[in-house]
């Protein structure tokens, strides 16, 4: 997990592009460019550690292509918005990417759960047993 004075310098080391987006916002939508694309090189960061690097990296390699990844939002009618959004996507993207994995610990049935297994086999068989003919 990123914390906040880290989330801030890795922002810092964001690129941003900007781009008229399509939908709703009437004239708006044609002189305004309101889309955002948030730009963050992976390899060239000062921030993170060569470990958060390579986690990042080899974790999910559909989202970063290349060294960088690269995310866009053009929900809602403000520039200032998007930007904010983009960024919040990107720091919810890395601290996912970089929480650690739970090793799950496998467990043993419980008395009753092996009862309650029995149970149902024995109705469900006992149901079968009456559907059939009497011959």
């Amino acid at each position: 997990m990123l914390e906040e004075n880290q989330i801030l310098k890795l922002l810092a080391e964001c690129s941003f592009k900007t781009s008229r987006s399509g939908g709703k916002g009437g004239q708006n939508v044609n002189k305004v460019e309101t889309k955002v694309e948030i730009e963050f090189d992976v390899e060239a960061s000062n921030t993170l550690t060569l470990m958060q690097k390579e986690i990042i990296l080899s974790k999910y390699p559909s989202f970063v292509n290349g060294n960088l990844i690269k995310l866009v939002s053009s929900k809602h009618r403000s520039q200032l918005k998007n930007k904010q959004e983009t960024e919040n996507k990107l720091v919810d993207l890395l601290n996912k990417l970089l929480k650690p994995k739970i090793k799950r610990i496998a467990t043993k049935p419980s008395v009753a759960s092996k009862k309650k297994k029995v149970e149902a086999k024995k109705n469900q068989s006992l149901k079968k047993e009456l559907r059939k003919k009497i011959v």
